[in-house]
């Protein structure tokens, strides 16, 4: 994630601000530049670019408010306003499927939480120049989103992907119970924003990896996908993960199917890569003294070449560590509690080449 600062006092600003906290200024993120600005009211419920004085900028480009933010308070993006003619949404709740029923209070809450973790995947997904498409009568298998909430007899909901519709329990932004799942599943990790970058990992394979070129190398690397899932599945949930699963995968549950094996290392590619952008925004150095005689290894997150993976990982690796470290100063659990093997670097390496270089996109069915 990119640096933001309000241009009226120049307080640093987060990807999620909706106010300035310096001044007072209404915030939006402005869809077409990728910038978070302050903005101020102009004619006819638009709004516009503020002067350094808190004006309206004089000939700046005027927006409107995503209809979610007017309505539910649970967007912070702004389109221009030509384009709102002909959608009052943003492009990251354009793909909405469902969402919750919004006379249930918690139930949009959760939403709310959902919304925040899904735009800053949006963003990454654009930044890296990936396809992102509303699914729709012209676009059948683009991808769509449903945010269901069980209770009152409605079956129980199971997060997943199927043909680009990608479902979230709305649950899963309740803290207690993301937790307790943590805890139940055996995982080491769980997030909202890891749930998105997990499942649309399952629509970019369909999207560049399936019937594409690339389709024999992904076998060769995270096997054959035409494997019974539900067989793999049961075997998973009834034996648990291999032993020796971290010499190979990422993540336990990556050694399930090469389809979880892909979807966890896409989501860890995405980790990186967002993470790093942040350090790197934040002009972030790490110089660790030498320990044992030996000199730690240095990272000037400003001089990574983000096209380049061996930069990323030599980036990464003391990165994560001071993030853990930090962590455990303040007494909570490491924000990145992996160890990438070898075989789970060569893989993040296949994701990287897919992503970053020429590609031929699988998209003859949409």
């Amino acid at each position: 994630m990119k640096l933001f600062a309000c241009q009226r006092c120049h307080q640093i600003l987060f990807f999620e601000s909706v106010a300035c906290t310096r001044c007072g200024a209404t915030l939006a993120y402005l869809e077409d530049r990728r910038v978070v600005a302050a903005i101020a009211p102009a004619m006819n419920g638009a709004w516009t670019l503020v002067a350094p004085d808190g004006t309206p900028g004089p000939g700046a480009d005027t927006y409107r408010l995503c209809q979610n933010s007017t309505d539910h308070e649970v967007c912070n993006w702004a389109i221009p306003a030509a384009s709102a003619a002909d959608s009052p949404y943003c492009l990251p709740c354009r793909l909405n499927h469902v969402i919750p029923d919004l006379s249930d209070d918690a139930a949009k809450r959760g939403w709310h939480r959902l919304e925040i973790a899904k735009r800053r995947v949006v963003y990454t997904l654009l930044d890296l120049g990936l396809p992102v498409e509303p699914r729709d009568e012209a676009r059948p298998h683009g991808l769509g989103f449903d945010f269901l909430k069980e209770g009152n007899g409605t079956p129980k909901v199971f997060t997943g992907h199927s043909d680009g519709l990608i479902t979230i329990n709305v649950a899963e932004a309740d803290d207690p119970f993301r937790e307790k799942m943590r805890v139940q599943m055996g995982e080491s990790y769980r997030t909202v924003l890891g749930h998105f970058r997990h499942e649309i990992g399952h629509y970019y394979w369909d999207r560049l990896i399936n019937d594409s070129p690339d389709l024999a190398a992904f076998r060769d690397k995270f096997g054959d996908e035409q494997a019974s899932y539900e067989q793999a599945r049961q075997r998973h949930y009834d034996n648990g993960p291999p032993a020796d699963w971290p010499a190979r995968h990422v993540s336990a549950y990556a050694s399930m199917h090469p389809w979880e094996d892909w979807a966890e290392t896409w989501a860890h590619y995405l980790h990186i890569v967002d993470t790093l952008q942040t350090a790197r925004a934040y002009g972030l150095e790490l110089r660790p003294r030498p320990v044992a005689d030996r000199p730690a290894p240095k990272v000037a997150a400003g001089q990574l070449d983000m096209r380049d993976f061996d930069d990323l990982m030599e980036g990464w690796v003391p990165l994560t560590l001071a993030m853990n470290g930090l962590n455990r100063s303040m007494g909570i659990a490491d924000s990145y509690p992996f160890v990438l093997s070898e075989a789970a670097a060569d893989k993040l390496r296949f994701v990287h080449r897919v992503v970053r270089g020429p590609r031929v996109q699988s998209i003859g069915r949409q």
